[in-house]
């Protein structure tokens, strides 16, 4: 089934009836936020070459470079404030509609929207970690003493030079704690809508996978096609935003 107004007030009826609906987001429902897909032409990723994880870890000019190519995408996320997809799931929490949010996303608007179960499969770009006493730190004062001294700055607390954004980056593990909590989640969803994912980065595009096969309602809204897609039992095709306002609103006229 596709994106109609049918398709709304089937997602509306599924959700009322849910007891442990899951949200799980990718880049897609930031986009309409102002923040670009990192991986779509253009991005910061297809500009610059990746540094890895352990070369960041191992190499002071690999952390300059990193640092300079994080000074830059921190300016893509400067201003940019939640829209109606991120207001629709924080008021389902709200309403006891939906148990949390999953997110591969990293610019902490479902927070800034008012979710209070977020689980951050790659982390924040909201913050700052020490790779050797993990002491963590708001980013943006770090950010500006870089771009204005050039230098990487030392971490405050132990004054090692291996600061990092609190991201997870290429060839590092993600969090475990937080993808068993994910996985767990999905295992208990009776409803998991995935949303903005192109649903192809593991081991997170597991985790609708196992609410399905575990008797999970799974629902696609997404700009493109996804592998998931013949397994979903509803796929929307159209904008986020206006297809959760949307749903919203099929919500809210059912309960008058």
């Amino acid at each position: 089934m596709t994106g109609t107004a049918t398709a709304h007030e089937t997602l509306a009826r599924w959700l009322a009836e849910a007891r442990s609906a899951v949200a799980f987001t990718g880049a897609g429902i930031s986009t309409e936020s102002g923040i670009p897909d990192f991986r779509s032409p253009g991005g910061i990723w297809t500009r610059y070459r990746v540094i890895m994880y352990q070369e960041f870890m191992s190499d002071p000019e690999a952390r300059h470079e990193y640092w300079r190519q994080k000074a830059e995408g921190q300016l893509e996320f400067a201003g940019a404030r939640p829209n109606a997809g991120h207001e629709a799931l924080a008021r389902w929490e709200d309403q006891r509609r939906l148990v949390g949010v999953i997110t591969q996303n990293i610019d902490g608007l479902h927070q800034a929207a008012g979710s209070r179960r977020v689980l951050e499969l790659h982390g924040t770009a909201l913050a700052t970690e020490c790779q050797d006493c993990r002491a963590r730190f708001d980013v943006a004062p770090l950010v500006e003493r870089f771009r204005r001294t050039n230098v990487v700055p030392p971490c405050p607390k132990c004054g090692g030079d291996r600061l990092k954004h609190a991201t997870i980056s290429f060839g590092q593990a993600l969090p475990p704690a937080v993808l068993q909590d994910s996985f767990q989640l999905a295992r208990q969803a009776d409803l998991l809508l995935a949303i903005g994912s192109s649903l192809v980065v593991e081991p997170a595009a597991s985790i609708p996978r196992t609410a399905k096969e575990h008797g999970a309602r799974l629902v696609i809204v997404n700009r493109d096609a996804t592998p998931l897609d013949a397994a979903a039992d509803l796929v929307i095709s159209e904008s986020i935003g206006e297809t959760l306002a949307a749903v919203d609103r099929c919500l809210a006229a059912a309960k008058t």
